[in-house]
């Protein structure tokens, strides 16, 4: 009984009802971008191409940020990893280099629509390693992803918020 008392407390004393456990916000995220790639390759508006490209930019720039903010530096310690934390910030880094070819620019023909399906494949390589690598090994740490979770949905509507 005292378990099911403080699990129905928990979601009370969060400061926002749309706090969700660390991993599963992560995840939420990869399925929005992907789902924007997925909607850039299937439209010839150039209007909307420019309106995805804006938005996938900042989805992926938020997402990092949190992650390398919060995430990543939580996970690396409980894990006391030196190597898939590290191989995910130099991804980041890379990921950072293909939004600043396409933030800004205009979707002007197959150049831009190549670099656009670059970094898709390139987030889903990332993404795959997150999924199948860091989050089944962060699930097995001591790490309270509900507080985590917490921290990183405050810290990305922060970020989003500067970006309007």
């Amino acid at each position: 009984m005292a378990t099911a008392t403080a699990t129905k407390k928990k979601p009370e004393t969060k400061k926002t009802p749309k706090a969700m456990e660390a991993i599963k916000l992560l995840r939420a995220d990869h399925r929005l971008v992907n789902g924007l790639f997925e909607e850039y390759e299937n439209t010839t508006s150039m209007k909307k191409k420019r309106e995805l490209v804006a938005q996938i930019c900042t989805e992926l720039t938020v997402h990092a940020q949190i992650e390398e903010e919060i995430f990543y530096p939580a996970v690396k310690q409980a894990l006391k990893d030196k190597e898939l934390i590290p191989e995910a910030t130099v991804e980041h880094n890379t990921l950072k280099q293909l939004i600043a070819e396409v933030e800004g620019k205009e979707p002007d023909g197959e150049m831009f629509d190549a670099r656009i399906k670059v970094m898709s494949e390139y987030v889903k390589h990332h993404v795959k390693e997150e999924q199948t690598e860091i989050f089944p090994k962060a699930k097995t740490t001591k790490l309270d992803m509900e507080e985590l979770g917490a921290l990183l949905m405050e810290r990305k509507e922060e970020l989003l918020a500067q970006r309007l």
